[in-house]
């Protein structure tokens, strides 16, 4: 279960300035350490090792223990090198694996405890984003290109200009789950390249259209399996390091002649793509031979690198006034907002007295958590528009499934978290309700929601909130209490709601 960000203030870092980015991908596991100097990126560390944790999950859709182990063990490591680094200097995301693994938040929960820092599931189409946002930062370009990252068990595809990216998506298949079934135990044969050609066409054409050659002119790959084979096939002198059709050609008769992955011996192929060249290649020849791509570049950006300057963006978001724009997810929730027709009026309101609240009952609150509380304010009522009727609930629904820009997939369920238990019983959270300050987040929430109920113009000193060991005091103005006989009815139900579930021990307190 994801946690949400705990009220807390960073320490002083121990190395000011650096940035931490963990990809953990299907097949490897990466920790890149870079600096941004006079808007340069340079870069401090780079650990990567092969975790394999794709191959680990069953047809069932599991995660094997082995495999977990072996991702545990990894995140142990990592977790001794970003000793002394402060959490906001550091992000985790988990990509196509943990997205698929129906027991990825028991994982979660051990890794996310052996790492010592948060870690999120993001989206295939925010996989997609910053995997642009590091090749187009890292290689800069004003030419229309077209951005392939295949990864263990996703393809990301990406058409963009410039820094920014005009189409990406996601798909379901990645150079680990091919090789697992069509090369079972490493064998090559002409049948399997076939069939494994064929699996991957049919995932991909639904992308014929979109990124066909009109759309762009240059096509770069960011990911392990282009640079693998780029890295062959110019050490083998078939090419500069370009992947071409026919270098692929060229590689998959060697992989024929070999007959299996233990026997494959060629120039610049590291022993830990074996196991996993025979899917890469198949997925590789299909995006040539039905894209249009003559030649395909290895990328000097990638997935990891995004990661980073997303965090640096997300600093100057922070240093700068809101109206910079530099935090995308800013612009998400507005999008969003307009998409399903939510009242911004009311959820502004909202926003501001649960934002009120928070600030009594938490003032030292990281503004990631503040943040997190207004983006629920102002969703809270998308769901709205399918329904009125358990409106909470389709908002939540909205918020765990709907892809967001900037937002990984574990944020948008803390926040669809929050906005299923702005109304209701509390027990549907009970989970979440035993993590550290979630409940003081819902309570914030839920005070809001009941106090701008009428949905007109409401005086936010009107209603306060604080918080010792024992109990949670909610203090309202002289005379609203007389005032607002509906809202005050309200306000009783909900201490009521509360001192059953036991939880905070809430009481009402007039001036």
């Amino acid at each position: 279960m994801d946690s949400i960000p705990f009220a807390r203030q960073d320490p002083e870092p121990r190395w000011p300035g650096q940035l931490a980015a963990i990809d953990m991908g299907s097949n490897s596991f990466r920790l890149e350490i870079g600096q941004l100097v006079d808007g340069r990126y340079r870069r401090v560390d780079y650990l990567k090792e092969t975790v394999r944790l794709g191959a680990g999950l069953d047809a069932a859709g599991f995660l094997s223990e082995e495999a977990a182990g072996r991702g545990l063990d990894c995140l142990g490591r990592f977790a001794r090198r970003l000793d002394g680094y402060t959490p906001s200097q550091v992000r985790a995301v988990a990509t196509q694996t943990l997205r698929e693994a129906k027991n990825r938040d028991a994982f979660l929960a051990r890794a996310q405890t052996v790492l010592g820092r948060p870690i999120e599931i993001i989206s295939g189409r925010e996989e997609a984003r910053l995997i642009y946002a590091g090749v187009a930062r890292l290689q800069p370009s004003t030419v229309p290109r077209l951005v392939v990252d295949i990864g263990g068990r996703s393809t990301e595809m990406i058409l963009g200009r410039g820094t920014r990216p005009s189409r990406a998506e996601s798909f379901q298949v990645g150079s680990v789950s091919l090789s697992m079934k069509y090369f079972p135990e490493g064998r090559f044969t002409e049948s399997a390249f076939r069939d494994a050609q064929v699996a991957a066409g049919a995932e991909l054409e639904e992308a014929l259209g979109p990124f066909a050659p009109r759309h762009w002119r240059e096509a770069l790959g960011s990911s392990g399996t282009v640079g693998a084979v780029s890295q062959v096939l110019a050490a083998s002198q078939v090419s500069d390091g370009k992947v071409t059709p026919e270098g692929l050609r060229w590689l998959m008769q060697r992989c024929l002649e070999a007959g299996s992955a233990d026997k494959l011996d060629l120039p610049g192929l590291k022993d830990d793509r074996r196991a996993v060249i025979a899917g890469g290649l198949s997925l590789l020849y299909t995006l040539a031979a039905n894209f249009g791509i003559a030649e395909l570049s290895p990328a000097r950006g990638a997935l990891r690198q995004g990661v980073i300057f997303d965090i640096a963006a997300r600093e100057a978001g922070e240093r700068r006034a809101a109206a910079s724009g530099e935090d995308i997810r800013e612009a998400s929730v507005r999008e969003l907002q307009r998409r399903f027709m939510v009242d911004a009026d009311q959820a502004a309101r909202v926003a501001r007295v649960a934002s009120v609240l928070l600030g009594g009952v938490l003032p030292k609150a990281t503004s990631e958590a503040r943040r997190e509380l207004a983006w629920a304010a102002a969703l809270h009522e998308a769901g709205m528009m399918i329904s009125h009727h358990d409106h909470h609930r389709h908002s939540a629904y909205v918020l765990s499934h709907v892809d967001a820009s900037g937002f990984s997939q574990s944020q948008l369920r803390r926040i669809g978290d929050l906005v299923l238990g702005q109304r209701g019983g509390l027990r549907k959270l009970e989970p979440r309700l035993q993590e550290p300050n979630f409940a003081l987040y819902l309570l914030c929430l839920r005070l809001a929601v009941i106090v701008c109920h009428a949905r007109g113009d409401v005086d936010e000193g009107e209603i306060a909130l604080a918080a010792n060991a024992d109990e949670t005091t909610i203090m309202l103005a002289r005379g609203w209490a007389e005032s607002h006989p509906r809202a005050l009815h309200l306000l009783r139900e909900e201490v009521d709601a509360w001192t059953k579930a036991g939880l905070l021990h809430p009481t009402l307190s007039s001036a």
